[in-house]
């Protein structure tokens, strides 16, 4: 083994082992939450000042944040703005703009960003007199505005497998620390279960959707990591006990989005990772499969102990008495249905940004914000909404067809579909992970043409 790929694995444990700490430090001593928060985005700022943006550190700063922004959420408390950790990723791409510009072949989601103005306009004379104009939009708009501006410095930028992979790295370790700290905060889990829902007390008294969906982000990390970095027996090893207890932590909480999605995108790397290498190799991942299959059955099995088959009917869509449920969706169906009426009723410029809410109310007497961003897009911005989502379903696979070195192309972009089609974007890792499908992958030993900023 070389000394470089030994350091490599060195760097990896100990950056494992210091995210357990932190997740262990944060239970004892709540404050710590907030620290942690402050104290990751002042050392990243530091770090991207530092090196210039040269190696494009700001994707990796952007991973970080995005990957821990629920954990951040859980932790802070009220010190720390609501959305502080999809603001900090928007800061980060938009730093990354101003030191590395953007290409001229992302113009297109400038057009995205601007088909979502009138949608706006339209919001602040249509919005109830009672309502927090400011609060409605920014809360609707942000995860659409993160994924426009992470797009636009993603876009046919040129990163190598290595720094591909420490992007990776930047997602798995902040849900390290998410895992750890729920270890130590949660109740023995048979004390607080009492039915196949969603449950706020084995999610660390969190959203068990967002929870869940970040833990997701984890349990694919750790994938990527089985395959990319297996050789080494105790890496390899680490990895998979990682994934195991993600995937447990992920499961219990009884939200089926999240480990659907994780389980598809996970699925769609292996078959992409496994074309691409050599016969000799396809021997070792087929082993690396094996295992993996067997990690995840004992997994389940578990799973299904601790919780006394109430996971298994959960996901046979069942109560705790076993009576089939009526709607697999919880309740999603319809409100995505109410809001493709409003979209009919409306079609040219929706209802108005951040209206969904209260025109639900007002109309079928339901109050609930939106879960799925398609049909809020359509619902909220009318035509204008149409043509964007157009824009974000088609631009990839265009770029795709000239662009194909990046494995983890349709993962990212799976990520993005699925996770928004069941939690709308509510939190940045569906902007960010979108925005990464449109990377381009370089060959290592060539040297990436820094582009030079344009204006706006």
């Amino acid at each position: 083994m070389s000394t470089s790929s030994t350091n490599y694995n060195k760097t990896y444990i100990q950056l494992i082992a210091l995210h357990i700490a932190i997740g262990f430090a944060i239970y004892l001593f709540q404050f710590l939450g907030m620290i942690y928060f402050l104290g990751s985005v002042a050392l990243l700022v530091f770090w991207v000042f530092q090196t210039g943006n040269k190696q494009n550190q700001v994707l990796i700063a952007a991973a970080y944040m995005t990957s821990g922004e629920v954990f951040f959420r859980m932790t802070g408390g009220s010190i720390i703005p609501w959305e502080a950790g999809k603001y900090s990723v928007i800061c980060f791409i938009l730093l990354g703009l101003v030191f590395s510009g953007t290409s001229r072949k992302s113009s297109i989601y400038w057009l995205y960003l601007l088909l979502l103005i009138p949608g706006v306009i339209y919001a602040a004379s249509t919005l109830n007199f009672d309502t927090n104009v400011r609060n409605a939009i920014v809360f609707n708009l942000s995860g659409p505005f993160c994924l426009g501006i992470a797009a636009l410095y993603c876009y046919d930028r040129r990163i190598t497998r290595n720094q591909l992979h420490h992007i990776v790295w930047a997602l798995l370790m902040p849900v390290v620390a998410l895992g750890s700290y729920l270890y130590f905060f949660t109740p023995d889990t048979q004390d607080v279960l009492n039915g196949t829902q969603s449950n706020f007390a084995l999610s660390g008294g969190y959203g068990p959707n967002q929870v869940a969906t970040v833990l997701g982000i984890g349990m694919f990390a750790l994938t990527i990591q089985l395959f990319v970095n297996g050789r080494n027996k105790l890496i390899f090893g680490l990895n998979l006990a990682l994934l195991m207890f993600l995937t447990y932590r992920a499961i219990i909480t009884f939200s089926r989005g999240g480990i659907f999605t994780a389980a598809i995108i996970s699925v769609v790397f292996i078959f992409f990772y496994f074309q691409g290498v050599s016969k000799k190799k396809k021997n070792a991942l087929s082993f690396y499969m094996i295992v993996l299959g067997i990690a995840i059955a004992m997994t389940w099995f578990v799973s299904s102990v601790r919780t006394m088959g109430l996971i298994d009917l959960r996901y046979a869509n069942k109560d705790a008495a076993g009576r089939i449920k009526e709607d697999i969706s919880t309740g999603r169906q319809e409100l995505v249905s109410s809001e493709l009426n409003f979209f009919i009723e409306n079609p040219v410029m929706g209802i108005g940004v951040g209206k969904t809410r209260e025109y639900r109310e007002e109309k079928l007497d339901i109050l609930a914000a939106s879960h799925n961003e398609l049909s809020r897009l359509l619902s909220e911005h009318g035509i204008f909404g149409l043509f964007a989502l157009l824009i974000l379903l088609i631009a990839p696979l265009f770029f795709r067809i000239s662009n194909r070195k990046n494995y983890l192309f349709y993962s990212f972009y799976g990520f993005w579909f699925l996770t928004i089609n069941h939690s709308s974007m509510r939190i940045a890792a569906p902007a960010f992970l979108y925005a990464l499908a449109l990377i381009n992958i370089i060959d290592e030993k060539k040297n990436p043409v820094h582009r030079k900023q344009i204006s706006g």
